[in-house]
Formats: structure tokens, sequence, C-alpha cells
């Protein structure tokens, strides 16, 4: 009898060893929690693979992501703002109406591990806009070398490129910078006259346009087949088009440029709100800011001043020398008269 109880015992202790083998041998598949990102539908798969899926690997907390156009995503939100969505990346106009129209929770700063690694304009547009800024582009000119020489923006209204250039409408991304380039060309402030020498410049540009475009992959086409000799293009689109033309460049005057920032922030109807601030710390991650700066990968220019770029990979971008002569475009004054001015675009191009 006794022997049997001593039996059983040690089956019972193997028994409990071996269960706590399999506990700790068992992978530890617990989730911190989910997340949905709402983001641009350019380049899903880099995005996929060199974004989401490391944060989801490195925090344990499970993506759910929308793509789609910056306007498009906003629009959703104005709509619904119950979706569902926790952190939005739109561009700097859309954050900036997406904030006064009460749709961003307030960002508490001091949460934001990289924020003292922003420049002093990035931190402002961060305050201004409650989104916090990831990536920088900015816009110039691609052409090719072999019809005509660019060096500057006024080289654009040479009689030399009569039908010959493209460049983006007033409803785009670059649209208020084509007026701001405009206006500049007439030598005139956009803000001290609401942008009357910047449509004066545009009416004179006219005869040279063959083309105001709406998506940048329009450009390559034009290009290849030779309809166009140059035209103005944000960073982004650079290399899309390049692989279409290889024979053409990219040039970022020495007199300047305007720049445009990709902005992440936290909807205010989040449930996932510690999750938010996780992930915009990632997006702003020295190494993660240095991996999506890659040819091979989204090709988006850091904010993160301590980010060190090779030349390959800065190449074409608003980094560097680029960087510090890119302006900032207003877009509170912007707003103020981009109805008035989209109608005037309209009237002055289509007819």
């Amino acid at each position: 009898m006794k022997k049997k109880k001593i039996t059983t015992i040690f089956l019972g202790l193997i028994v409990i060893v071996i269960l706590g083998l399999i506990f700790i041998l068992k992978p530890n598949n617990k989730s911190n929690g989910s997340l949905t990102v709402s983001t641009f539908g350019m380049s899903t798969k880099q995005m996929q693979s060199d974004v989401l899926n490391p944060f989801s690997k490195k925090t344990g907390i499970q993506v759910k992501t929308q793509f789609g156009d910056s306007t498009n995503r906003l629009t959703q939100i104005e709509h619904n703002s119950h979706n569902g969505d926790d952190v939005i990346e739109l561009s700097q106009n859309n954050a900036l109406t997406a904030n006064k129209k009460g749709l961003l929770k307030k960002i508490n700063f001091n949460k934001i591990t990289d924020f003292n690694n922003l420049s002093a304009s990035q931190q402002k547009l961060a305050k201004e806009t409650n989104s916090i800024p990831y990536t920088v582009n900015s816009v110039g000119i691609i052409y090719n070398p072999k019809k005509v020489k660019i060096n500057d923006w006024n080289d654009l209204w040479s009689s030399k490129l009569r039908n010959k250039i493209a460049i983006p409408d007033i409803t785009t991304t670059f649209g208020p910078a084509m007026l701001y380039i405009a206006s500049d060309h007439e030598n005139k402030s956009i803000t001290q006259d609401d942008g009357q020498a910047a449509f004066k410049g545009i009416a004179d540009l006219k005869p040279n346009v063959v083309k105001t475009y709406a998506q940048s992959s329009d450009l390559a086409n034009m290009f290849k087949t030779g309809e166009i000799d140059a035209a103005v293009v944000g960073d982004y689109a650079v290399g899309m088009v390049k692989k279409s033309d290889p024979n053409v460049k990219y040039l970022v005057p020495k007199s300047g440029t305007y720049a445009n920032y990709d902005t992440v922030s936290i909807l205010k109807n989040s449930k996932n709100v510690n999750n938010s601030y996780k992930y915009i710390n990632y997006r702003l991650n020295n190494s993660v800011q240095k991996r999506v700066a890659s040819v091979n990968s989204l090709n988006n220019a850091p904010v993160n001043q301590n980010v060190k770029l090779s030349k390959a990979d800065a190449k074409d971008k608003t980094y560097g020398a680029v960087a510090k002569r890119a302006k900032m475009v207003d877009f509170n004054f912007v707003n103020q008269h981009l109805a008035k001015w989209i109608s005037e675009w309209n009237k002055l191009m289509n007819k």
C-alpha cells in the first residue's frame, strides 16, 4: 500500500514537471492589444513589410490597416469619426483641416520620445496641427536634358518650352506651391497680394503648359512618349518617373523649394491611445527612419535630425542641403483663399 502511494506521488510529480515544461516551452502568443492605422495607398507592400509588420512583431500589437488617398480618408473620418481607426497618416494640409474640425486627440508631446530631435519648424508644425511630421518632401523640376537645359524655376517660362511642360493641378499636394513659385517669378510675396501676382505668373506660363496633372503617374507616360520635356513634381514621384524614362534628371533650384510634410495623428475616438503613442514613437525612431528612407523601401526623407543617410539614399530627397533651402507653405493662408483660387485656376487653365 505504501509502495503504491509513493508511486502515485512520483507519477504526480512527473505530470507537474511535464506541464511546467510545456508552459515554459510554449510560445508567448499573447497580444498586447490592437491598433488600426489609416495610411497612404502608395507602396503598400513596402509599408507592410518595412513598417507595419516589424512594429507588430516588436510590440506584440495586432495591426489592422486602411490604405487610401489622404483627402479621401480624411473625408471618411469626417463622415464617420467612430469608424474604428486609431491613428491616421495625412498630408500636412489635411492634418491641419482634421485638427481644426476637432477630429484629432490632443497630443501629449512629452510622450513623443524623439520630439526634441525634430527641427524647430517641425515642432512648431506639430503643435499647430496636433500631428507629428514623420517625413518631408518638396517640389522640384524633372526634365529631359537631351531636349532642354534648366537651372532655375524661371527657366520654365522660356519660350523654348512652349507646349512642353506639365504642372500639378491646384487641388493636388503641390498645387498651392505652384502658385508660390509663380508669385516668386513675379518677385512678389504671395501673402502680400492674396495671389494676384501668382495668377499673372500662371497666365504667362500657360502657353508652355500642355497639362495640369492630378496623378504623378501621368508624367511617366508623358515623358516616355515625348509629350513633355519638363514638369514640376514632388520628389516622392521622381523614382517612378525615372523608372519609366531613365533619361530624365531631377533638379531642386538653388533659389529654394517648398516643403510638404506627411504627418501621423491620434484620432479623437481612438480606443487604443497607448498603442497609438507606441506607433508614433516607432515611426520617429532613428533606425526605422533610416530603413524607410532607403531607395529600396518607402523612399521617405527622415525628419529625425539624428538620421544620417548614404549618398545613394539621400539622392532626390528633401535632405541635407535641399532641406535647408526648403520653405514652408502657409496652409492657414492657403485655405482661406483656396476656394477662390480653384475657381480662378479653372477659368484660366481650362479656357
